[in-house]
Formats: structure tokens, sequence, C-alpha cells
């Protein structure tokens, strides 16, 4: 397939679509206004039953293309006002919307907490949304890979997860309404990134904290990605997607009386076309393939009571081969089928005079199995019985449950002042057999924690905690302060600081060899400042993170590592300064070592790089229907090692390097347009494409070394560059939006 100009039309379409004649329809004018009669520059107003808006001029002034019907409704937005909305019938000529203050926004301060990154419905102005999150070109329907476009987050290109300044994938967990997600992308397949198992328009709030984050969560040291699943649907809806690589259905039903709702959705993903018609590498036999389905209830228990039950089903299944590092005229056969089931139900209530409580259940299971063969040239297995071939025909076998139990009592207090405080218990049992070896693993993790919002002035706030907790497995205890500070300025600047400390049990890996290790303990300390200004948002952030109790395995497994992480990071988006378009820009530097698993000494990890800077930019052309998006990252390389072991037993860096600089383009499109217009519940369809890595750099992400370190093989994308094309559809709802990003 020949991509030589591909780049360059994309690249034009980007550009140029705006120029295109738009179709002729009725328009809804109107201008928006404070209470003082003062013009509001910047306000947002969109479509309640859309995703399209606009923003108003400088002098308040709006315009928009009006859907067919009899009423519809708007919903205005700006930077310290209440939201409101407006129903706009068919007569309507020019309306006067007037907004009111919104008291807290505009003078006292709210802790966020310097390291977190808030996205929820209640996020006002240039914050991020759900939809902000997942609409970035590039993330494959994953929220963790979207926020690899955040500040603090490393781009690492052979694996799924969150990589946060410094940290390993495994220091950063996932939270769903409270309850920990212990496996939220498919079983791993070496070099080769895995998507996310859960629908990330399932929620409606989004706290990504790169550090310094609250009481209420634990077992995380570097990061913790928080996640709020939606209450009610707006109204009944049924969605389609065919895509090449992917086939999905679903629905949402709302009851009549609104207090209720049920839905069921439906994946099946199989890339063995896509694989051949790019010649993919490795060479897979088999997928990689998944089958994934989810089904909720939602039902509103009173006014201030809501129960919610989620359920998510997740099957893989990939078989591969690729050429064996330790000889070049034998391969590697890699097969795995992996099985999860995750349950989560949550259940909210108002007990009346300021008190709240918010329980949630969870339980996972997780299968997962792994066949490695050594083949000839002919792909027929063989057995050579000699160091290191021996040990590359094996069979692996895990199996693991985890149950957990939360409760969060809430008290609040005058002057929007609180006290948090409440517990969670895990009950985990992990299985292991490697060949005829057999391992268990049973633990007991109790948790307590207290936390305060303090308002010590009006533009002085403090939110402080404390997390306890104790494992029957390592009997041991762990106790965990934690404190945010925020200052308020007087033009709505505002200065953030927080101190914490972090706990996080070791690997079951290292577990069943070593049961007597410790909890790996991080302490963090960052400070920010942030500014909102005419839809633009400023945030300036430093930090320092000091490690200890790291699992080190040379010369045997103990918690004998250590290390630091230290950094600045800018993030800066606007909304503003170009018509229609929403862009933002991040830089990222980092600077850590740590001495961990099989380092001699402490060293850069192969998973962090100095300097990252990326680019977001989206824009929806009204006139057309077309939606654009564009993310480019560029980031210095990576190190990578082989370590040996000498005579004595001692480690040391046999061979070591730099990797090539990081660079992607990724563009995203799609053209939205309704089939069945005559229908009473119409269509809202559209042609998704786009493609990653636009301009097809060779990325080299690391090396895979030979037992004896004297051979080395490159770690790359299966492909240079991936692409998708499909079609969409939903009934009763307009969720274009939400069925392209799962694509882009």
């Amino acid at each position: 397939m020949n991509y030589k100009h591909l780049p360059f039309l994309c690249l034009l379409v980007f550009l140029t679509a705006g120029v295109l004649p738009a179709t002729a329809q009725s328009i809804i004018r109107g201008q928006v206004m404070n209470s003082k009669q003062e013009p509001m520059a910047a306000a947002s107003i969109g479509i309640r039953q859309f995703r399209a808006g606009v923003r108003a001029d400088s002098a308040g002034y709006f315009s928009l293309p009006r859907p067919a019907g009899d009423k519809v409704v708007l919903k205005i937005t700006s930077i310290g006002y209440r939201p409101k909305e407006v129903e706009v019938h068919t007569a309507d000529s020019m309306l006067t919307i007037i907004l009111d203050e919104d008291g807290a926004q505009l003078g006292e301060v709210v802790v966020v907490g310097a390291g977190s990154f808030e996205a929820s419905d209640k996020a006002k102005g240039a914050s991020l949304t759900p939809i902000d999150a997942v609409t970035v070109a590039g993330n494959g329907g994953d929220i963790a890979n979207a926020l690899r476009f955040l500040p603090g987050a490393q781009q690492v290109g052979e694996t799924e997860g969150l990589f946060v300044r410094g940290g390993t994938s495994d220091e950063a967990k996932q939270f769903v309404d409270g309850a920990l997600l212990p496996h939220p992308n498919f079983s791993s397949i070496p070099g080769v990134p895995q998507p996310a198992r859960l629908n990330p328009f399932l929620f409606k709030g989004i706290l990504f904290s790169s550090g310094g984050y609250s009481a209420l969560y634990g077992q995380a040291m570097s990061s913790a990605l928080i996640l709020e699943t939606v209450d009610l649907p707006d109204q009944s809806s049924a969605n389609l997607a065919l895509f090449p690589m992917m086939a999905a259905v679903g629905f949402q039903n709302l009851a009549k009386d609104r207090h209720s709702s049920y839905g069921i959705n439906a994946r099946y993903g199989n890339s063995t076309f896509y694989n051949k018609l790019t010649d993919a590498k490795p060479d897979f036999f088999h997928g990689p393939e998944y089958l994934a389905g989810d089904a909720n209830f939602r039902i509103r228990t009173s006014k201030t009571g809501m129960l919610k039950f989620y359920s998510n089903y997740g099957y893989s299944r990939t078989g591969m081969r690729t050429p064996d590092v330790d000889s070049a005229g034998l391969l590697s056969s890699f097969e795995l089928k992996g099985f999860n089931v995750y349950n989560n139900l949550s259940y909210r209530e108002s007990l009346g005079r300021q008190w709240k409580m918010d329980a949630a259940l969870a339980y996972n299971y997780y299968k997962e199995d792994i066949a490695n063969q050594l083949l000839d040239a002919r792909k027929i297995p063989v057995v050579i019985p000699a160091s290191p071939y021996d040990e590359k025909n094996n069979e692996r076998h895990e199996q693991a449950d985890l149950g957990q139990a939360r409760l969060v009592i809430t008290k609040g207090l005058r002057r929007r002042q609180a006290i948090r405080f409440g517990g969670e218990y895990f009950y985990s049992k992990n299985r292991f057999r490697y060949n005829k070896t057999v391992h268990s693993l049973q633990d007991n993790l109790a948790v307590g924690f207290a936390e305060g919002d303090v308002y010590i002035a009006r533009n002085i706030a403090a939110k402080i905690g404390v997390r306890a907790e104790y494992t029957s497995l390592l009997q041991r205890i762990n106790v965990a302060p934690r404190i945010s500070v925020a200052y308020r300025m007087p033009n709505a600047g505002q200065i953030n600081m927080a101190y914490g400390v972090f706990y996080q049990m070791p690997g079951d890996a290292w577990l069943m060899q070593n049961r007597e290790l410790n909890f790996s303990r991080a302490e963090h300390y960052l400070a920010n400042y942030q500014y909102k200004f005419s839809n633009r948002l400023l945030r300036i952030e430093g930090y320092y993170k000091r490690y200890s109790n790291l699992v080190t395995t040379k010369p045997a497994v103990a918690n004998e590592g250590d290390g630091y992480a230290r950094g600045v990071e800018l993030f800066f988006r606007d909304k503003r300064s170009f018509k229609n378009v929403d862009y933002w820009i991040t830089y990222t530097y980092l600077d850590t070592k740590r001495r961990f698993l099989d380092f001699p000494v402490s060293m850069r990890p192969s998973f962090a790089t100095p300097h990252t800077a990326s680019l977001v930019v989206k824009r929806f052309f009204q006139v057309i229907n077309l939606s654009a998006n564009l993310s480019y990252t560029l980031a210095t390389g990576r190190p990578y090692y082989t370590i040996q072991s000498d005579a004595a037993g001692s480690a040391y860096v046999f061979d070591q390097g730099t990797t090539n600089t990081y660079s992607a383009l990724n563009l995203g499109f799609a053209y939205l347009f309704t089939l069945f217009k005559g229908w009473k519940n119409k269509d809202f369809s559209g042609i998704g494409f786009g493609m990653n890595n636009v301009f097809g750099r060779e990325q080299v992400l690391g090396y895979n070394y030979s037992f004896n370190g004297l051979n080395k093989l490159p770690i790359t994308q299966p492909a240079t560059r991936t692409w998708y094309a499909g079609i969409f559809m939903s009934f009763g709802i307009d969720r274009r939006d939400d069925l392209i990003n799962e694509n882009l």
C-alpha cells in the first residue's frame, strides 16, 4: 500500500476544510451578558442534544446552525458563572441570555491539589472534560493513552499503561467509583500495547493526579486515575459501529419515570485481516482477537440516592512468532489466552443534616494462560537441552480473585468545609503455575482513612488527611500523612502546594520469592501555579519524589532499592485565540534515577526520558459537519541496558545506549450526517478515518538482548503507520463523537 502522499493530503484537509461552502439552514442568534449587562466574551454556547458548540465574540454575540425540530435547548457556560440552559423555539429570533455569578468560583479558593488535573461535568472553561480526554487523536479509546498527552506522563510505545514522573506503569492505578480497577487493559503482549477493557464514555468525571492525591486512595506510588461513572442517561439510545478491526453494538434504556435505566454493549475485534493488509510485524498466527461485553443498571433510590451496577467481561487471544534473539535460525512462539470479569456496585445517599454516605463493592476475576515455544525455520517445535534454550519451552498459568468493600462518610460543615472518614477491605487470592511448579498468595488488606477540607481564610484552604493500611501477608502496617494547601490570588491565579507519603505492596512475582518483603515507599513534594483567563489555562508545576524500599533482585530479592524523580512541567490550553479551535501545549522535564530490580547502581530507567513535548489541536467545521483532530509528540531518546553477572554473582552493565528521538503525528477525521431523517428517532451517523504516525517514522523503543548480551534486536511498533476507517450510527441520542473517539 502506497502512503507516500497520504500525510500531505490529510494535512491539507485539516487546514482547508473550513473554506468549503456552507449548506443553507436556519440560524440561532443571541447575546450573552452577566447580571451587570456586560457582554460575556468567549462564553460557550452549545445545543444540549448535540456535541457541536460555539464561542461568543468580544461583544458577547453568537450564532450557530439550528437543527431540525420545533424546540432545542441551549447550554451556556463561562468561567466563574453558573451554567444555564435555555429553550429556543422556532419563533425566537434574537436571544438575550443572562448568566449569574458563581461565588464559589469567583471568590473562594478550591483545593484540587498540586499534581491533579480535574476533569468532570462540573469543571468549567479550560478544564478538561471526559470528551476532551478521549478526543485526542491516537488515543485508541483508552483514557490512559489520552492522558499521555498531559504533562508528567511518558510516551512509552511498546506497552500499555501510564508511566508518570519516573514511575512504572504498576505504580499508577485506576479507580472506578472509588473501587480499584486491577486490570484496566487486556492481558499484556511483548512489544504490542493492549487496548482498554472499559468504554471511556461510561464515565462522567475524570481526575488524573500525577502526585499528591487524596488519602481516600492508596497502593499507587506514582499516580491515581480516579473515574466516576454516569448516573442516568439523558434518554434511551442504541448504537452500532463497523470498522475493519472492530464491530460494536449496544443500547441504553431509560425508564419512562426517568428514575432507572439499564444497558448492554458488546464489542468484537480481530486484527488478522488488518495485519495481512499492512504486513505487520511480528508474524501473528492468531489475532490479536478481543471480545468485550458490559452490562449496567442504575436506580435513583431517592432525591439524593443513586444505586449503580456495572459488569464487564473481556476475553483475548493472541499468537505470534518473532526471531529468536539467541539464534538467527530459530523462532520464538508466544501464545496468550486471557479472561477477565469485573463487577462494581456503588451506592450513595444523603443521610440528612449534611451527612453523606458513599459505598462500593467490587469483585474481579482474572485468568491468563501463556505458552512459549522454540521453533525451527519450518515453524516446527524444537527442544535444545542447553542454556539458554532449555528455558524457552514453557507454560505459565495465572488465576487471581480480588474482592473489595469500601465505605466513606462525609460531614459537611460551614463555608464549604467537610470531614470525610471511612475504610476499605481487600481480599486477594492468586495462584501461579510455571510448568509444574505451583505457587499461591493470599492477603487481607485492611485500610482506614480520614480527611478534612479546611478554609483558613477566604483565599486560603487546605486538605489534610491520613491513611493507614495493614496487610496480613506481610504482617506490616503503614501510616501515610497527606496535605494540600491552596492560595487564591487577587487576579484569579492560584498557588497549590502538596506533600504526601505513598506506599505500595511489592508485585506478586517478587512475593513468591520472598514473603518477608516490606512496602515500597514514595514521598511527594509538589508546588504549582495556575491561572485561568478568558477561556485559557496556564499551569506550571515543579515536584520532587523520593523512593525507598524498592524491590531489588540481585543478589537476591529484597527491599534494598531507592531513587528519586524531580522535574518541571508546563500546560497551556487555549479555546479563544482561534475561532472554533481548541488546542493545548505541554512540556515535561524529568530528571530521575533509581536502583531497583537488577540495576547494579542508580540509573535512569528505560521508560523515562528527560524531555517530552506535545501539541493537541481540535476543530469542528460546523458548516460541513467535519470533525478534525491532530496530536503531535516529540520526546528525547530513552536509555536501554543489558545487565550481566560476573563470576561472583555481582551485576554490572554489559552494554547500554539511548534510543533515537521519538516523534509522532496523529490525525483523525469524522464526517457526520443523518441517513434516516424521516424516522421518529432519527440516526446520527458518520464516517471516521485517521492515521497514527502519519510520516512513517521508524520508532525504536528499546532492544531485546541475547542471553550473553552480544546480540540485540530492536523493539519497534508492529507497523510504522496505523490507520482506521469505518462507519458508526446511533439512534435516540447523538453519540457520534463517542463512537468516533474509540477509534482515534
